[in-house]
C-alpha cells in the first residue's frame, strides 16, 4: 500500500497532547492509517512539539481564523481526512467543519457522559466534580460531535473505579490510562470499517 492510499487522521489538540502522542505512536508504522496533520489553537500547546517529533505537519490558528474564515477548513482539506480526532481540544467546532466532515469528527471526554459534560468541563475540572459528587465510578466517553459540547452520539464508554480516598489528580491518572488504551483502538476500528458501511 502506497502512503497515498492510507487513511488520514487529523488531530486537534489544545494542551499537552498525551492522547495525540498515543495516536502518533500507534499509527507511525501502520500499514493502512497515518496521522496526516495536527492543529492547535494554543501556541504553548506541547502537542505541537509532539507532532514535530514525528515529522507530522502542525498548524496553529486563532479564534478569528477558526470561526470567521475558511482558512482552517481549507488547510484541513489539503490532507483529505477520513477522520478528525479531537484529543483535548477545548473549542466548539464550527458548523462549517461539521458540514464538511459529517460523522467524521470524534472527541474523547474524560468522564461518563452525559454527566460532567459541557462548557468548562475538561481536565481536572471534570475529575474534581466526580470526586466531590462521591461517584463510585468514572471513565471515558468517545463520541461523534455535533453543534453542542459533549452531546454527540456515543461510540464507546469504558469505566474505572473511583476510590473514597481519591484526589482529582489520582483519578485523572486512572482515566488517562483508559484514554490511552482505547482511543487508538476506536480510531483504528472506525477507519478500517469505513469502507464496509
Amino acid at each position: 500500500m502506497k502512503p497515498t492510499d492510507k487513511k488520514n487522521i487529523v488531530i486537534f489538540a489544545s494542551g499537552s497532547g498525551s492522547n495525540a502522542q498515543r495516536l502518533l505512536e500507534h499509527f507511525e508504522h501502520h500499514p493502512a492509517i497515518r496521522v496526516a496533520a495536527l492543529f492547535s489553537n494554543n501556541p504553548k500547546a506541547y502537542a505541537l512539539k509532539r507532532a514535530e517529533t514525528f515529522h507530522v505537519p502542525a498548524f496553529l490558528f486563532t479564534r478569528d481564523e477558526f470561526y470567521n474564515t475558511d482558512k482552517v477548513l481549507e488547510q484541513i482539506q489539503q490532507f483529505k481526512p477520513d477522520l478528525i480526532v479531537l484529543a483535548g481540544f477545548l473549542w466548539l467546532v464550527p458548523q462549517s467543519l461539521l458540514r464538511a466532515f459529517p460523522n467524521r469528527i470524534i472527541n474523547i471526554h474524560p468522564a461518563l457522559l452525559p454527566r460532567y459534560g459541557g462548557k468548562g468541563m475538561h481536565g481536572l475540572n471534570v475529575h474534581t466534580a466526580v470526586v466531590q459528587a462521591g461517584d463510585e465510578q468514572s471513565g471515558i466517553t468517545i463520541h461523534h460531535i455535533n453543534e453542542e459540547y459533549d452531546k454527540g452520539e456515543f461510540i464507546l464508554q469504558e469505566y474505572c473505579p473511583v476510590y473514597p480516598e481519591d484526589t482529582p489528580e489520582e483519578l485523572a491518572q486512572r482515566v488517562l490510562q483508559l484514554e490511552h488504551k482505547y482511543l487508538p483502538e476506536v480510531v483504528e476500528k472506525l477507519l478500517l470499517t469505513q469502507d464496509q458501511v
